[in-house]
């Protein structure tokens, strides 16, 4: 059974709890917070003020930080 975000962007894009990308990067969600709030990651605040992150902007993270540097010099 799939989960339902409980809040979506206009554009239907999925949005992520502190705690589940903290466990895509295996770390505390206080760090995901922290990152957030130093600009590493965007985040959208609910009306409740909780913190959401965009799928796509995490993904585009973990991919950014797990790829290795291309090198043109020889």
């Amino acid at each position: 059974m799939a989960l339902t975000p409980l809040v979506t962007t206009s554009r239907s894009e999925r949005l992520l709890t502190p705690g589940e990308v903290a466990t895509m990067f295996r770390v505390d969600p206080k760090t995901v917070t922290r990152w957030a709030s130093a600009g590493r990651l965007g985040s959208i605040r609910t009306p409740g003020g909780h913190r959401r992150f965009r799928e796509s902007e995490v993904q585009a993270l973990i991919t950014a930080l797990t790829t290795e540097p291309t090198s043109d010099a020889v």
